[in-house]
């Protein structure tokens, strides 16, 4: 068990009535996740087929760009992603941090000259987080959660701020339709563990349905 797991897990223990969820609501969750990750990749397989060609047709590097991220209880998982970026971009991060445009230990920059020409259009899209649907399957992710932040983000959390390792992270949730990019580290943790406090069935579906109707030409997305 790692150090980052035993906080977690001290976090649950001192909240475990207010953030424990029942069993019927779970196996609702699970399976919404498998059928609709299921159908996602396959009405989107085209889309994703073109995608790949797309990119390396574009530059040089993996199609897939996979990524420790942080999951449920501090459990470190594999997130994948269509690569948005040039194949060196991590080499790159350190010169552009006196760039960043986000507050908190998060690096976000709407004019990122890492990212590629194929790599801004699926960034826009969302189309970028499709492989994710994969995660969703393996039940590393679910459809609706918290989304996942990497290993040194989460070191500089705050106690309260790790209440969002308690839930399974998603591919879409508040942060995701209440404006991404322009929302700054503190809400975006706000608004996570509202959700946590919060979530429901009906809740799950809403933020789904308002996440497509947000999917194509977000503004916001980075």
């Amino acid at each position: 068990m790692t150090e980052l797991q035993s906080r977690v897990i001290e976090v649950y223990v001192e909240n475990m009535e207010k953030y424990k969820k029942g069993v019927i609501y779970i196996f609702i969750k699970r399976m919404t996740d498998i059928i609709f990750s299921i159908l996602g990749i396959i009405v989107f397989a085209p889309v994703m087929m073109i995608i790949a060609v797309a990119i390396k047709l574009d530059s040089k590097g993996a199609v897939i760009f996979s990524q420790e991220r942080v999951g449920l209880n501090g459990r470190l998982f594999k997130m994948y992603k269509f690569r948005s970026m040039v194949e060196n971009a991590e080499d790159l991060l350190d010169e552009l941090k006196d760039k960043n445009e986000m507050t908190g230990p998060m690096f976000k920059m709407k004019e990122d000259p890492r990212v590629t020409r194929v790599g801004k259009f699926i960034r826009k899209t969302s189309l970028d987080e499709l492989p994710q649907l994969f995660n969703v399957i393996k039940g590393e992710m679910s459809l609706v959660g918290p989304r996942p932040n990497l290993p040194r983000e989460v070191v500089k959390f705050t106690r309260k701020q790790k209440i969002k390792l308690l839930a399974k992270p998603g591919l879409t949730c508040y942060w995701q339709v209440m404006g991404r990019s322009n929302v700054d580290f503190e809400r975006w943790m706000e608004l996570d563990i509202k959700y946590i406090e919060m979530r429901n069935t009906l809740l799950d579906f809403k933020l789904i349905f308002k996440t497509l109707g947000v999917f194509f030409g977000d503004e916001n997305a980075a």
